[in-house]
């Protein structure tokens, strides 16, 4: 391929900066849900006890996504540049998210059972991580998929996701498009009928519950855009972060049931809102940080939940100071987050794409 023609399809397309600031409304979802969930077991208990959902909205936003910004080039470009593309836009983070995570199993100062593992374990344990592979071996880690950074679990969904699309779905018409999304979604009520719940795909026992949670909603998704089912809406970035998070906030009475209607209808509705509402000014920078944040905050935060639940059992510590642990925690995550993103991922990401431009 020309170098011309190469720089030509890395051009990339404007952003949603509204569904940019819902991904980071979702993120930081996720991080508040996994304190909570160390602290309290019981769902029920847990104020954000839903917000495991988040990962659902990514995978429809990611369909979405995926389909507007390379449906018309993929063709052009083919499968090896746009897994290239993929490449370096996810894994620069897979790497450091497992990095954090191996330093602060070994050195983790409120305890942690490292020294039950040989080094070669150890070892082997980070290169499956870094690698994107599978390997839950960790029991005092539930078995994770990946046990030194338990989100990447959904990467792996992710990278497989974009495989099939990069060799399948995007040659795929509208109809059969709309077909396979259909089968996927009693798929996908099967199983939060079987397992009374979609908390699944993130360990041993679970993993292809997490095939069928990305399935349906990176499919529904790209119908989405395909279907160009844009809603119109003067609810703005307020109102739409609003709706998000009532669906993170929503009781456990409902049941699988609840979870499978907000996965299969109300995720894929404020997606087609976001897409079509209209950002205020004052709000743009505020959801294109957002945005970018959002990946870094997913993929390194997990290294301190871990910490966080040594501290909790061995410390205990009562209601008000562990609210103020929380919050602190949580900014402190925000602070790493942005760090990683302007000193590492995004010089990295810039390093790699000039260097592609010049192959």
């Amino acid at each position: 391929m020309k170098k011309s023609d190469t720089t030509s399809i890395l051009q990339t397309k404007r952003h949603f900066e509204i569904l940019d600031g819902l991904r980071g409304i979702a993120a930081l979802a996720i991080v508040l849900f996994h304190f909570m969930e160390m602290v309290y077991s019981d769902f029920n208990e847990n104020f954000i006890g839903h917000g495991f959902l988040a990962v659902d909205f990514f995978f429809c936003l990611s369909g979405f996504v995926i389909a507007y910004a390379y449906d018309d080039r993929i063709g052009k470009m083919g499968a090896i540049e746009f897994f290239k593309s993929r490449l370096i836009r996810l894994h620069p983070l897979v790497v450091l998210g497992s990095v954090l995570g191996l330093l602060t199993f070994l050195y983790d100062p409120f305890g942690g059972q490292a020294e039950v593992y040989s080094a070669g374990k150890v070892f082997l344990i980070f290169l499956c991580s870094i690698l994107l592979i599978p390997f839950p071996v960790m029991d005092e880690r539930a078995f994770n998929l990946f046990g030194l950074n338990a989100p990447a679990w959904s990467l792996f969904w992710e990278y497989v996701a974009n495989i099939i699309y990069a060799l399948i779905l995007y040659r795929i018409g509208r109809q059969a498009l709309l077909i396979l999304t259909i089968i996927m979604a009693f798929v996908l009520c099967a199983v939060a009928y079987r397992a009374e719940s979609l908390l699944g795909g993130w360990g041993r026992d679970s993993f292809l519950d997490g095939g069928a949670r990305i399935a349906y909603s990176f499919l529904a998704g790209m119908l989405i855009y395909r279907a160009n089912w844009v809603i119109k809406s003067k609810l703005g970035f307020i109102g739409l972060a609003v709706l998000l998070i009532l669906a993170f906030l929503m009781p456990f009475s409902g049941g699988w049931l609840a979870e499978t209607a907000v996965v299969l209808f109300y995720f894929p509705l404020l997606v087609a809102l976001g897409a079509g509402a209209q950002l205020q000014q004052g709000l743009r920078k505020l959801c294109i940080l957002s945005g970018k944040i959002s990946y870094p905050l997913y993929m390194t935060h997990y290294a301190v939940i871990w910490m966080f639940l040594n501290y909790y059992t061995l410390n205990e510590p009562d209601t008000p100071k562990l609210a103020a642990i929380i919050v602190i925690g949580t900014f402190l995550l925000l602070v790493v987050a942005y760090l990683a993103m302007v000193l590492y991922d995004i010089p990295l990401r810039r390093y790699l794409t000039n260097r592609r431009k010049k192959d």
